[in-house]
């Protein structure tokens, strides 16, 4: 796979009009590596806790859950580090038949940091895809304006000389429908490829559940979760070439530090 495997991913602006929701949240020690950036999984548990609560909030009633189909980012400023404080901002950015595309903006002191782009799919009791209901439309179809996105996503195959090894599953991975939650589907993508990345793709082809024996492949660029030959997740990373060696990036990353260093005091 390519180091421009997700570089013709749109993210659609934030609007002016419709509904955007915003939540405040933290990156704290269990979201932070060794070397205090924020992990990846991190950062998805916080874009599904901003989709969460986004639709807790909306009002509609419905037995139907939404699943996340492909969950994509991109650095657009400095990556948050621990003890930053985060805002982020969620709206929908367009609609298929039976799926939707959620964009969320994560900012850290009114800076935009990364922008994220996820294709979510609602599924009833029986894990069927429904349609997207109207009521839906009458919530959040002034912040889409009519955009209409597609379902389909690419999918890739680990090549022969790619690195193998098993991924053991644990119970506090479920989620309450049995599957691995999708946060816990990223903290197979921190252990490969740490923080700071320029952009991150990761694709949901089919469930990881309970009792499946996970093989996590992956080479420079790329992993996959494939159970009993099939690949379940793939997920596609562009690393940061030189990261925080630059002029602006560097002296905001040391007033940064200084901030973090006063902020220690009474949270550890």
């Amino acid at each position: 796979m390519s180091q421009t495997a997700n570089a013709s991913r749109e993210y659609v602006p934030e609007p002016s009009v419709g509904r955007r929701f915003s939540i405040h949240s933290l990156v704290r020690l269990s979201d932070a590596s060794p070397s205090s950036y924020w992990r990846l999984d991190g950062v998805a548990r916080a874009l599904q806790d901003a989709a969460t609560e986004d639709w807790e909030d909306c009002g509609i009633v419905t037995d139907a859950l939404w699943l996340a189909r492909r969950t994509s980012f991109r650095r657009v400023g400095p990556w948050p580090v621990i003890y930053d404080r985060l805002t982020l901002t969620t709206f929908c950015a367009g609609v298929g038949a039976a799926w939707a595309e959620r964009r969320t903006n994560v900012y850290v002191d009114d800076r935009l940091v990364i922008e994220a782009s996820s294709l979510w799919v609602p599924i009833d009791p029986r894990g069927f895809p429904v349609r997207i209901p109207k009521a839906f439309y009458d919530i959040f179809g002034e912040a889409m304006g009519g955009r209409k996105v597609s379902g389909r996503v690419p999918v890739t195959l680990p090549p022969d000389d790619a690195t193998r090894r098993v991924w053991p599953l644990r119970r506090a991975d479920l989620d309450v429908i049995g599957h691995v939650n999708n946060a816990a589907v990223w903290q197979a993508v921190a252990e490969i490829f740490d923080a700071p990345v320029d952009s991150v793709d990761v694709i949901h082809h089919g469930a990881v559940e309970e009792g499946h024996d996970v093989e996590l492949v992956s080479n420079a660029n790329a992993l996959w979760l494939v159970v009993e030959g099939e690949v379940r997740v793939a997920a596609s990373v562009v690393a940061s070439d030189g990261a925080h060696t630059g002029g602006e990036v560097r002296a905001d990353d040391d007033e940064r530090e200084a901030h973090r260093n006063a902020d220690r005091k009474g949270l550890v």
